[in-house]
């Protein structure tokens, strides 16, 4: 068995797994907002979170 048929059977397969949840979430109206999980996490989350968010940032800004 050829291994891009591997491939494009596990690239099908977690799209059509994506696409059920998808279609499952708009089906009992969730709606998913990402800066909302950030709300509900502890303190020490969301400075570990900030903290990273800012160094990426940096990272990013200064090329070497």
């Amino acid at each position: 068995m050829p291994i891009w048929i591997v491939f494009a059977g596990i690239i099908g397969g977690l799209l059509g797994f994506g696409a059920l949840v998808d279609y499952i979430a708009k089906k009992r109206s969730i709606e998913v907002d990402p800066a909302e999980g950030i709300k509900n996490a502890s303190d020490a989350e969301q400075i570990y979170v900030e903290n990273y968010l800012y160094q990426t940032k940096e990272n990013n800004n200064h090329f070497q």
